[in-house]
């Protein structure tokens, strides 16, 4: 059995099956729908069995890696059973520790990151020269600038938006949209591209099965 030809049809099928959400909602797309999340779900657990779990809380634990035991993984180990009580009505309160401690990690590296990407690195990349850098690089640099600057005015509410302040609200809400439209275009660029992918799959790849199965069977 050829099962290079098999995967392809198992792909173009299920390709027309979501495809076909695009008539009406109907068994097909639903059926392919939950195959797609049933499988992500058991790819995603295998993945963080075989290369987090084992990797990262038994052999340290068991001393697998090096050799030395690390007894301290325990307590993950016992936070990790915690969050599985979830599923006994009876203990399940003790999986908000679990939540908590989980929560209250995932806010603190967040807050650095956050600060870093969204707030410094931002700040940054608007002190930019205004001299020495030719005049398109001034007006690159100054448009910047202002736009930044008028895009922040908006979000400025303790003064009333008049005046100058309301022309430079103005030109920021201008900013703000063109952002916006330029993120969103992006995100449509995006899933053009996925959907050319998979019309060249469907006519370079399937289409030409046709001639092969249907030739042999002649």
């Amino acid at each position: 059995m050829n099962w290079d030809l098999v995967g392809i049809w198992l792909g173009a099928v299920l390709t027309l099956m979501l495809y076909s959400f695009l008539y009406r909602d109907n068994p097909f797309y639903k059926f392919a729908e939950h195959l797609f999340v049933g499988m992500s779900a058991g790819y995603w657990l295998i993945y963080t069995i075989f290369n987090v779990l084992i990797p990262n809380f038994w052999n340290e634990l068991t001393g697998a890696g090096d050799g030395t035991p690390d007894l301290l993984m325990v307590i993950p180990g016992i936070f990790g059973l915690f969050m599985l009580a979830r599923l006994v009505p009876k203990i399940a309160g003790l999986s908000r520790l679990a939540l908590s401690m989980i929560v209250g990690t995932g806010a603190g590296l967040g807050l650095i990151s956050t600060l870093q990407t969204n707030c410094l690195s931002q700040v940054e990349g608007t002190i930019v020269p205004l001299s020495g850098v030719g005049t398109a690089g001034f007006l690159n640099n100054l448009i910047l600038v202002a736009g930044v600057v008028c895009g922040l005015v908006y979000f400025f509410f303790s003064k009333a938006h008049k005046g100058v302040v309301g022309a430079a609200a103005n030109i920021g809400i201008t900013v703000l949209m063109i952002a916006f439209g330029a993120s969103f275009g992006y995100t449509v660029m995006a899933r053009i591209s996925l959907l050319i992918g998979q019309a060249q799959f469907l006519i370079f790849d399937w289409l030409p099965t046709f001639s092969i199965i249907f030739g042999a069977g002649g």
